[in-house]
């Protein structure tokens, strides 16, 4: 039996104090995640550095998704894709306060920076 749903149903109300993490899916090798922001950012001085790969489509709302050794984040908008190399510490600078910011994310193993465009 395979489960079904709507990535858009049941989005946290905007008073929520931490994002809500809900697993799409989770098999080996991969995990895959809907991640809604009503306004959080990482916390001074907090990265990431994850073990796995991961892949982040911004559905709705906006962001700004900052990488050590950058000097400016990278501002995101719905469409705007991101590959994140296991290990390559990064950060949310900032999610939109004013509507919910809904990001699909897949976490894996391997995966590797592409020169090619």
């Amino acid at each position: 039996m395979s489960n079904t749903g709507n990535i858009f149903a049941n989005l946290p109300v905007m008073e929520c104090a931490d994002e809500d993490i809900a697993a799409l899916l989770d098999v080996p090798g991969l995990r895959v995640e809907r991640i809604v922001s009503t306004g959080q950012a990482s916390p001074p001085g907090f990265w990431y550095d994850q073990p796995r790969a991961e892949w982040v489509l911004l559905l709705s709302g906006a962001a700004r998704l900052r990488f050590d050794g950058e000097d400016e984040a990278r501002a995101l908008k719905p469409g705007d894709y991101v590959f994140i190399p296991a290990r390559r510490r990064h950060r949310v600078d900032w999610t939109s306060p004013d509507a919910p910011t809904v990001w699909l994310a897949l976490h894996f193993d391997g995966g590797r920076e592409s020169n090619c465009d």
